[in-house]
């Protein structure tokens, strides 16, 4: 009897091991759209496989357990087979397709134009590399500021009139304090003075934004740059000799500049600074004037030993006037035709 037994076991596991050979063979063989149909053959109910475990209950317990591993053995060497074949040809029918599909971006030739940095960036860039090659550092700060920073901190509490002009985007977030988008960039200003002792001397670009109607003019959304000096001994005559420095440096050393008396809430005295026109004219460029003692004190700065100046003026408008533009809606509207120009 266990004679009987023991060949049926050697023909079984004979079976098993010529299943698993033509297995290897077809999976080697088949093609991405065979896959489904050689795994239904191979694992199905009517499959080889089935039929041999079926054959299972003429061993006896002994046989059948080790008949039994080596079947689980087979389906899980072939399954595997089968996977890594399948990964195969989705691979390769991916790289066909991809292939049908590629863009050909050729039609220009190799030598297609490259793009340039538009107008704006190349007025930020040229100020930052001036300022800083008179010895500023560069700072940077939040678009969406809080009223103490935007404001108050700037000597500009809630119930001055001259709060009402800056025509605030204010964003509600349901907190405590008023937030906004900044209308001017003078908030680095306060977060520098707030974390860095002095001396002080920085140069703050970036976006401000107000609600103002865009025109040749105007833009919602603008772009500014800030000077801020903290040290020792300052004086109004610093600050002309850095805005003459300045306009030389960026706009040729033909064009002058000058200063008007003006009124700012954050600086005392304070002045707008105007350019040279070549007919004799002169065209307003920004805002400027000593630092307000208050603005000191509310940054922890003693205003009895430290002095300093701060300036800011509209890049969008420096580039307008330095490639003499009729609109500074051009900026925005990003016609290739007029940026490529420059």
């Amino acid at each position: 009897m266990l004679v009987a037994l023991s060949a049926v076991l050697n023909d079984l596991l004979s079976q098993v091991e010529e299943f698993v050979e033509d297995a290897t063979r077809r999976i080697g063989e088949v093609s991405y759209a065979g896959l489904g149909e050689l795994k239904s053959e191979l694992f199905g109910k009517r499959s080889a496989l089935n039929v041999l475990k079926k054959q299972l209950g003429e061993l006896d317990e002994t046989e059948r357990k080790a008949a039994g591993q080596r079947l689980n053995e087979a389906r899980g060497d072939v399954g595997e087979m089968l996977e890594t074949r399948a990964d195969q040809l989705e691979a390769a029918a991916r790289a066909v397709r991809y292939e049908a599909e590629r863009l050909d971006l050729t039609e220009y030739g190799e030598t297609a134009a490259l793009g340039h940095l538009h107008l704006v960036t190349q007025a930020r860039d040229r100020l930052e590399d001036l300022f800083v090659g008179m010895g500023y550092e560069v700072a940077e700060g939040p678009e969406v500021e809080t009223a103490w920073y935007n404001f108050e901190a700037l000597n500009i509490p809630d119930w001055h009139p001259a709060r009402g002009s800056f025509d605030t985007i204010f964003v509600e977030l349901g907190g405590p304090e008023e937030v906004m988008l900044r209308s001017h960039t003078s908030p680095v200003q306060i977060r520098v003075m707030e974390t860095t002792e002095p001396p002080i001397y920085i140069v703050a670009p970036g976006r401000t934004f107000r609600s103002d109607t865009a025109d040749a003019t105007h833009l919602p959304a603008f772009n500014q740059i800030e000077g801020l000096v903290i040290d020792r001994g300052i004086t109004m005559g610093d600050l002309a000799g850095t805005i003459d420095e300045f306009v030389r440096g960026f706009f040729g050393t033909e064009v002058k500049s000058r200063l008007r008396p003006s009124y700012f809430p954050f600086t005392e005295p304070s002045a707008e600074f105007d350019i040279s026109r070549p007919d004799g004219s002169w065209l307003e460029l920004g805002g400027c004037g000593m630092v307000h003692p208050n603005v000191l004190r509310n940054c922890d700065i003693d205003p009895e030993t430290w002095q300093g100046f701060a300036f800011g003026f509209g890049i969008d408008r420096l580039a307008v006037m330095r490639y003499a533009l009729d609109d500074i809606r051009e900026l925005v509207n990003n016609d290739v035709r007029f940026l490529r120009q420059f």
